[in-house]
């Protein structure tokens, strides 16, 4: 009999009990979805239409979690995985899935959250695919614990459903070539020459100038016409294949409704408003990291991006330095994947861009996000997914909106009636 894990609960199945259940949906996660009698069972690598045997490992208080054991009766768009980890490494949810249904199933996550969680019906279009379905993956970060009697174990990520075991990974097949070539190499040098008492996480970085594993090298990206310089630790967008087709997107959507100029919030190293620039008289970038700013400065000056200026903003005063009219002005927001903070949202909808065209890598806080800007006289035009996570659950949005009519018209009502009656 297997060992009761600690803090089990013991309803409403018996550890290890196992189920014959008939796969109905997909998780945001990309879990199979079962009911049982109404009871919620999520099956990592399980697909919709497929009926397996299920072993329970954990019950919640609203749905439990089991481990597929067998597949009794296949989905049609079930296919062999390229990885000989896939479902023990926790890297890649759907490479049991072709990759028409890996775009539809993240297609109706994204309009699933829009519906749920912000009570919006607007369409989502047809997921972007990427042009590479494996070696796309320009950035790795490999783990390892500390030695044990001086031998270093795994070199890798995380096992699945584990937030401390790692799966040795000798190749990934979601990253480059490159990348790959260059992982046999750094594991068999830590493996030799590792001569700390703590475990580490490594860093393979492919770009123009090759693979570097120092996360503070400056290395350099080709996107479209314009070149990036960023630290090779830092975030970058990781699918290259996919990338210019997404920036092309983002500046024509924030270029649409002619606008004279462009603020670009959660700029990073500039690269959508260096890449929009020239479709706009001015343009200014917002970060509240320094380092961030100089390198965009460096960015637009080695593009020639005259147009383009680059500010250090403040939690407090975000659009402090913004000498644009909200209703002359797009606006581009990629904040990190916990989407936008309260404060900013408040600067934003008193600033009232126009357009705003919002990037996101959460589908979920997206969503939040949106109601909000809804709530504040905003319109979603649409929203256009864009895979650049091959394999995995993951996937880009790119949403357009734009200011109702009536809600500029009010904010400068009282604007004029602020000037008349202030100075």
């Amino acid at each position: 009999m297997a060992q009761l894990p600690k803090n089990f609960r013991p309803e409403p199945y018996d550890y290890h009990q196992e189920l014959t259940l008939k796969i109905d949906n997909l998780s945001g996660h990309g879990a199979g979805v079962a009911r049982d009698n109404g009871w919620v069972v999520f099956v990592p690598h399980a697909l919709p239409g497929e009926t397996v045997r299920a072993r329970i490992f954990r019950n919640h208080k609203n749905h439990s979690e089991a481990d597929c054991m067998e597949v009794i009766a296949p989905a049609a768009d079930r296919v062999e995985p390229e990885c000989r980890l896939f479902g023990k490494c926790g890297g890649c949810q759907y490479q049991h899935l072709d990759y028409d249904s890996q775009l539809e199933w993240k297609r109706r996550h994204v309009a699933d959250c829009l519906s749920r969680i912000a009570g919006l019906d607007t369409a989502v279009e047809t997921v972007v695919p990427s042009p590479r379905r494996y070696a796309y993956r320009s950035k790795l970060t490999p783990h390892f614990d500390r030695p044990r009697d001086g031998v270093i174990g795994p070199i890798g990520f995380l096992k699945r459903g584990s937030s401390r075991h790692i799966i040795d990974v000798e190749q990934c097949p979601i990253a480059t070539d490159a990348v790959n070539a260059e992982l046999k190499t750094i594991r068999d040098y830590i493996r030799s020459s590792w001569g700390k008492r703590q475990g580490g996480t490594l860093l393979l970085r492919d770009t123009d100038e090759g693979v570097t594993t120092n996360p503070n090298a400056t290395v350099m990206e080709q996107v479209g016409e314009a070149r990036f310089r960023f630290k090779a630790g830092d975030f970058f967008q990781n699918n290259s294949f996919l990338l210019p087709e997404m920036v092309a997107h983002v500046t024509a959507q924030a270029t649409a409704e002619g606008q004279r100029f462009l603020v670009d919030a959660y700029c990073g190293g500039g690269l959508f408003c260096i890449s929009a620039a020239r479709h706009f008289e001015q343009c200014v970038g917002i970060e509240i990291s320094a380092d961030a700013v100089k390198l965009a400065q460096g960015n637009a000056e080695f593009n020639e991006a005259k147009n383009c200026t680059f500010v250090l903003g403040t939690a407090a005063e975000i659009f402090g330095r913004v000498d644009y009219s909200g209703a002359e002005t797009a606006m581009i927001v990629d904040p990190p994947r916990k989407g936008c903070d309260d404060e900013f949202l408040k600067q934003a909808f008193a600033f009232g861009a126009q357009t705003i065209v919002y990037v996101s890598c959460d589908p979920a806080t997206l969503a939040r996000d949106l109601k909000a800007f809804a709530e504040n006289g905003y319109e979603l035009a649409h929203v256009k997914p864009f895979d650049m996570f091959p394999q995995t659950r993951h996937i880009e949005c790119i949403a357009t909106l734009t200011r109702n009519v009536s809600s500029r018209h009010v904010s400068e009502t009282t604007n004029n009636t602020n000037d008349a009656n202030g100075d």
